[in-house]
């Protein structure tokens, strides 16, 4: 299945003219750019924004309302998760100019956070906005990406002396791997704070399974580590 994910996804992303200049300029928002997966568009529109706009602002106002105008559509069934995931990658692509060109390399860095994906689930869209906002917050992610075995998570915890770890789930399947995960960490760093997201999650789950905190959304977990960290 997720070889066929893979191939699909490639193919669209070779047909889609996300490579291709576009002469309609004006036309075209960096919120469009992320909805039809037009990568190179992304990148550029993101750097133009810059000029006279704020990186939260940018993320706030254009990716994160294209992303999730997707999230709708693909749960109505009027996209496809192939297209789903080339936004992904189209937004991902945007926040990496957006962290390129607005950070400094010069500024403190704040605690290290591990994020993840649990085993099983390969949507990362979520988790890459978490690590988006809680870089330009100055913290350190140490990003594991998607589909992340509860021992790498908690091998990267020990060797980083990371402080916190975020999960993410965005499949009703893959609960299980989160309550396995959040076991495992609280087994063998028991002062580690976890908080945990995605939109089949709940505070009662997350108080269930022994995370610390539920973010219901990606400015609340800038905003847990701001008051925990």
């Amino acid at each position: 299945m997720l070889e066929y994910i893979e191939y699909i996804t490639r193919k669209i992303t070779e047909e889609a003219p996300a490579n291709k200049p576009q002469n309609n300029d004006s036309q075209i928002t960096l919120r469009q750019a992320v909805e039809k997966g037009l990568k190179n568009d992304a990148e550029r529109l993101a750097e133009n924004l810059l000029i006279d706009m704020s990186p939260m602002d940018i993320i706030n106002k254009e990716i994160i309302p294209a992303l999730d105008e997707i999230g709708k559509k693909y749960e109505k069934g009027q996209i496809y998760l192939p297209q789903l995931l080339l936004s992904a990658e189209t937004s991902a692509a945007a926040c990496e100019i957006i962290k390129t060109k607005a950070l400094s390399a010069a500024s403190p860095k704040k605690a290290k956070i591990v994020l993840a994906t649990v085993k099983g689930d390969i949507h990362d869209i979520g988790k890459n906005i978490v690590k988006m906002l809680l870089e330009n917050y100055g913290y350190e992610v140490l990003d594991l990406g998607k589909d992340v075995p509860p021992e790498t998570i908690l091998e990267t915890t020990l060797r980083s002396n990371a402080p916190c770890v975020g999960l993410s789930a965005l499949m009703t399947t893959t609960l299980p791997s989160m309550k396995e995960t959040v076991a495992l960490l609280k087994k063998n760093v028991p002062s580690i704070k976890i908080m945990v997201g995605g939109a089949v999650l709940t505070k009662e789950y997350a108080e269930e399974i022994g995370a610390d905190f539920y973010a219901e959304d990606a400015m609340e977990s800038v905003r847990y580590a701001e008051s925990n960290l």
